[in-house]
């Protein structure tokens, strides 16, 4: 006999971390929060709609993105004070890294009311922890700023710091990125982990200098993770590339 699982708590928020690309990596926590909160906040409906969808899960939803998200908030805060039990998902990973679930969370925690974390997937763990830089110290800072004067300004502070630095960046600004960090961090080594969980995910390694070369000689697309390890990281012994062929498929991968 299955031992019975506590109920939901009223009145909590609860962080659901849903896949990143790879939809064998939800949790059973994950699907039973879903299955059994009152309301679905999502970053996007129309995304996590199809992973409910996918999962046979049927809930009403309200949408929180970076241009409503105070109005949002206050509107969470209401549920959570009448006792529903709020899910937050943003798009891919775990809620309030790199995405406006952030400020709804500050937002609940000033209010005295509870938010609980449903861990899982998470982008910048994976990348770290397969990257085969160092993992004993790390910044991670997210996205740059888009204009160059404040990039410029942003990577010389990080340059600064004696751990792994982990930034997630789209594929439109990968080129121009390895090109700043071959001016300001030129001896560095650097890992690109790109489609991470995906049918295609690869990690390319190199100085940035030496990646920006390959990104000529090839289109790079996906989301990408980018590592830069400390001074004088020794070169891994061995590449964790899993196949610079795109026609390669690594897996049974499933994706939303």
């Amino acid at each position: 006999m299955e031992p019975t699982l506590p109920p939901l708590t009223p009145g909590t928020l609860y962080l659901v971390a849903t896949p990143i690309g790879n939809l064998e990596d939800i949790t059973l926590r994950a699907l039973r929060v879903l299955r059994e909160c009152d309301v679905v906040a999502a970053e996007d409906t129309r995304r996590t709609g199809q992973l409910l969808t996918h999962f046979g899960i049927g809930k009403p939803m309200l949408s929180y993105f970076k241009f409503n998200e105070a109005r949002r908030s206050e509107e969470i805060l209401e549920r959570l004070r009448r006792g529903d039990k709020v899910a937050l998902a943003t798009d891919a990973g775990s809620p309030g890294i790199s995405d406006p679930g952030e400020r709804v969370v500050r937002a609940v925690v000033a209010a005295g009311l509870r938010v609980e974390a449903v861990p899982g997937a998470c982008a910048l763990v994976a990348a770290l922890t397969a990257s085969g830089l160092p993992t004993d110290e790390f910044h991670f800072a997210g996205f740059l700023p888009h204009k160059s004067g404040q990039r410029r300004k942003k990577l010389e502070q990080l340059a600064r710091f004696g751990g792994t630095l982990v930034l997630y960046e789209s594929p439109f600004r990968v080129e121009r990125l390895l090109d700043e960090l071959a001016a300001i961090m030129p001896a560095r080594r650097v890992v690109l982990a790109r489609e991470l969980t995906k049918k295609f995910e690869e990690f390319l390694h190199g100085t940035a200098a030496e990646l920006r070369q390959q990104a000529r000689s090839r289109t790079l697309k996906g989301e990408f993770v980018v590592l830069v390890g400390p001074e004088n990281t020794p070169p891994a012994l061995a590449t964790t590339d899993n196949g610079n062929d795109d026609s390669v498929c690594h897996g049974n991968r499933h994706e939303v």
